[in-house]
């Protein structure tokens, strides 16, 4: 469904109207914008930004008189091939040479995860375990958007594991189309939503790249141009997320972006203390067994092991805390905080 991208070329069609032919413009712009609805309506049926922008097209032709039949707006056109002369040009889709460039010196870098039950470890390495029944965003910033779903782990259970993951890469000059990921408990697709696998056809669209490290496990996708690697995982039935950014990137928000679990971590009302675990599906000393096999070292994943394992009943949990560990050693940037003790 590319309703996203008839969103953008509308708005972007609409930006800068003004004077007297500005009426016969925003016709236009309407006129193309149904025009794009209408070629993505087959594969657009059940989504409600979808049906959404139909009523909404409808409703403003009405307002401003605007016939269904007349000319459209002329296509956006594409940006220009680099010129190949100088250095912007040739790496401005490669965020890490560019930051060297300009700064003379490498990005610094952050990392999150989100696991199991859901843990969230946050780009400051603060670490939650959270209840967050539903979507909450792990991420929103001028770059990124990542939602989780979550659903809970058992019936009449107080804690959750993330059942659908959402990641929105926004379009993004010459390098990208905007482009959206999604992934649910048993579909884990090397591929974006519009069955591409990388950043779409301009210039530095390469900068963007999907790809499978695990048939149905495990998932890579590199984001160059924002210097930013995402790993997806799933384990028994949960799914896990991962990232290493750049931490301008991380902090490019404004205030009303202010819910990211990455960033602040859950809320003071989702938080569920660890130490309530031991009361579930499974014996504790069980639990400490079979993480200690995975996790020798005691730190907040292993405790994290034992809490899912314990709630859950399900020894696969021992693997997203593995996976999240091999995520942080090869994402952090700082090996001395691969382990967060508490």
């Amino acid at each position: 469904c590319k309703i996203l991208r008839c969103n953008s070329e509308y708005v972007a069609a609409t930006l800068n109207l003004r004077g007297s032919s500005r009426n016969a413009a925003y016709c236009n712009a309407l006129r193309s914008y149904s025009h794009c609805t209408r070629k993505t309506a087959r594969t657009c049926r059940g989504d409600l930004a979808f049906h959404s922008a139909v009523h909404g097209i409808e409703d403003l032709m009405i307002q401003n008189n605007c016939s269904k039949e007349g000319p459209t707006s002329p296509p956006r056109p594409r940006p220009p091939a680099p010129n190949h002369q100088g250095f912007e040009s040739l790496d401005i889709c490669n965020y890490e040479k560019s930051f060297l460039y300009k700064h003379g010196q490498p990005p610094s870098y952050q990392h999150c995860a989100a696991f199991g039950d859901p843990h969230i470890r946050t780009f400051h390495d603060d670490f939650h375990t959270c209840r967050v029944e539903g979507s909450w965003p792990l991420l929103d910033n001028d770059y990124l958007f990542v939602q989780a779903t979550s659903s809970p782990v058992a019936k009449g259970s107080n804690a959750t594991v993330t059942s659908k993951l959402t990641i929105i890469f926004k379009n993004m000059k010459e390098c990208i189309d905007q482009k959206v990921y999604q992934a649910e408990i048993d579909n884990l697709p090397a591929a974006f939503e519009d069955g591409s696998v990388n950043g779409g056809e301009r210039p530095g669209g390469s900068s963007l790249a999907i790809r499978e490290r695990s048939p149905g496990r495990h998932v890579e996708i590199r984001a160059e141009y924002i210097g930013t690697t995402i790993a997806i995982r799933q384990a028994g039935r949960q799914l896990s997320f991962s990232i290493r950014a750049a931490e301008e990137v991380a902090r490019a928000f404004t205030e009303e972006q202010d819910l990211q679990l990455c960033v602040g971590g859950c809320p003071r009302s989702q938080r569920i203390s660890r130490s309530e675990c031991c009361r579930g599906r499974a014996d504790a000393e069980t639990a400490r067994a079979l993480c200690k096999e995975m996790l020798p070292v005691e730190d907040v994943y292993f405790q994290s092991c034992v809490f899912d394992v314990v709630t859950s009943g399900d020894a696969n949990f021992t693997m997203a805390a593995h996976g999240a560990l091999e995520d942080a050693r090869v994402f952090l940037p700082n090996a001395e905080k691969l382990h967060i003790f508490q």
